[in-house]
């Protein structure tokens, strides 16, 4: 339902990030993708079991990648507007993907114009521009046909004051056609606030070929970095691809964030659950599956921090993006407020390792996923105690892999 703006829009920004934090320390069942916010219990990193082979024998080599096997959206005759959509681009690529797939869908079914984003940072007055992250003529071109993407709204709109709509992550039709249409149709300008209640990478339940292709299209295809950030992230992956080809080793990326760890127990709990993994545990988990010193690992840390000595004393060429990142961009990648930036150099890097391990349960694990999957590049491995047998890392898996649960395969085929 509508709220009067006043209301919302001074909170918006607070409320938003600290429901995404909460997503990113929430634990995550790695069997079982939808999870409630709500929920207090963790979930345990379950260990899939798969076939026997040896670390040694997990390729480096990506598998063939997936192909687009959704039908583009039929193009809408042009017709008038029935109203504008805005939003904001709130916490990291993760979440971008999932805010920006909602926004298309909402502008689809309802016929509305989506402006273009702007990008918020974690305090009040962070701002950056669409293009400071991502290629603006490929989105617009990307949703040509399929909606209408503008990059400002008309001079007489603005003096309006938009009706804010709290919209739930992934919104089923009957939301938006319960809870927005009706909005719309009184007020022509509308601005979502996107919000997390369940990570939920599932195919969608109930089929509607059109808005499913519409968030195909949204999800893996409107987002591109823009080319300054891929070109660093390239420079980075070859200095960590050359350091791993010395040894003829594998290169593994490791979601592990000091910060969150910092806030949330990782402590098994009684019921033998765990939402996350230390560095020291991380250690372990991977010595005992096969890797070993020879090794190179990324950590997704901008800076180094004495925690994680544990995991560098065996495995001595581990990296974090203070090691890495080229000296001539530190500067602006690195500096106060980038938040966003470094995290899209993790989303990135994390994509294109030859394995990658997420120590925190989340959305950046399941969208990374996702961006893995489409690309052959399966080698995820969920971290869980390791027994005293002789597991090897196939034993351990992704079930998004394994079980293909996630939405990505009704994506890709």
């Amino acid at each position: 339902m509508a709220v009067d703006p006043r209301q919302v829009v001074a909170g918006f920004l607070t409320i938003s990030m600290f429901a995404m934090l909460g997503n990113m320390i929430k634990r995550d069942h790695f069997d079982s993708i939808q999870v409630s916010i709500q929920e207090t219990s963790v979930v345990q990193f379950d260990a899939l079991k798969a076939e026997e082979k040896s670390v040694t024998q997990v390729s480096t080599e990506s598998s063939p990648g997936l192909k687009p096997c959704w039908a583009k959206p039929v193009p809408k005759e042009k017709e008038q507007s029935k109203g504008f959509i805005t939003f904001s681009l709130t916490g990291g690529p993760e979440h971008h993907i999932s805010q920006v797939t909602d926004a298309v869908v909402i502008a689809r079914y309802l016929g509305a114009i989506l402006v273009i984003p702007d990008i918020r940072g974690n305090e009040v007055g962070q701002r950056r521009n669409f293009e400071d992250m991502y290629d603006a003529d490929n989105f617009t071109a990307s949703l040509t046909g399929v909606i209408e993407v503008v990059r400002e709204l008309p001079a007489e709109v603005t003096t309006e004051n938009p009706a804010v709509i709290r919209v739930p992550n992934r919104p089923s039709e009957d939301f938006i056609k319960n809870n927005i249409q009706p909005v719309l149709q009184t007020k022509s300008y509308l601005r979502l606030a996107t919000f997390f209640p369940s990570i939920n990478l599932k195919a969608p339940g109930k089929p509607n070929t059109d808005l499913d292709s519409t968030a195909c299209l949204a999800m893996f295809g409107s987002l591109v970095m823009k080319q300054e950030i891929l070109e660093v992230v390239d420079r980075m992956v070859e200095r960590l691809r050359t350091l791993s080809r010395n040894t003829g080793s594998q290169f593994i990326a490791v979601d592990i964030r000091v910060d969150v760890l910092e806030k949330k127990s990782c402590k098994e709990k009684s019921n033998g659950r765990k939402p996350c993994y230390t560095a020291v545990e991380i250690r372990d988990f991977l010595r005992k599956v096969g890797f070993n010193a020879d090794n190179t690992i990324y950590l997704t840390e901008t800076w180094w921090h004495e925690s994680l000595n544990p995991l560098k004393d065996v495995f001595p060429k581990t990296y974090t993006k203070d090691d890495l990142i080229p000296a001539e961009k530190k500067g602006h990648f690195l500096q106060s407020g980038g938040a966003e930036l470094q995290r899209a150099l993790d989303f990135q890097i994390c994509s294109k390792s030859d394995v990658f391990v997420p120590a925190i349960s989340g959305l950046f694990y399941g969208n990374v996923a996702g961006k893995r999957i489409t690309s052959g590049r399966t080698q995820i491995l969920v971290p869980s105690q390791v027994p005293s047998s002789s597991p090897t890392a196939s034993n351990f898996i992704s079930p998004y892999v394994s079980k293909k649960n996630h939405v990505v395969y009704s994506c890709f085929c």
